[in-house]
């Protein structure tokens, strides 16, 4: 059964599913960060995954790049796997922009993040939701 890592569930908002990740937002309203987590129980690694769910994230982690770019109007788009921290595979989508507060350094440690408002959060569901009707879940 999939659990969400506690870290996770503590600093992101949940959008919605795709058809193998959930969708989260970081609580950030610093840059717009999304994160997608495989829905598989103790998986850690890239390699873990049977292939079949290694192309699906994929697939996924650049749909939803290229969403997030032209909806946030990024200049470069940053795509990650880490874990270093949080065990649990995930992967980080932030949209980053030339003159952002972090710019052109990470995002990590850089600034205290800058929780979202709830009409903040409606209004980046609203947008996602327009774009990705077909693929998503909701998560409200």
């Amino acid at each position: 059964m999939f659990v969400l890592d506690a870290r996770l569930a503590q600093d992101t908002l949940t959008i919605g599913d795709f058809p193998l990740c959930r969708l989260l937002l970081m609580n950030d309203a610093n840059y717009p960060w999304f994160i997608l987590v495989p829905r598989r129980e103790e998986v850690s690694e890239l390699f873990q995954l049977d292939v079949g769910d290694q192309q699906l994230l994929w697939r996924e982690a650049t749909a939803l790049a290229e969403i997030v770019k032209d909806t946030f109007g990024a200049d470069k788009m940053n795509v990650a796997t880490l874990g270093n921290v949080v065990s649990q595979l995930h992967v980080h989508v932030i949209a980053r922009r030339k003159g952002d507060a972090s710019w052109p350094s990470p995002v990590w440690g850089r600034l205290p993040a800058k929780p979202y408002s709830d009409e903040q959060v409606a209004e980046i569901r609203h947008k996602l939701k327009l774009v990705l009707a077909d693929q998503l879940r909701s998560g409200e």
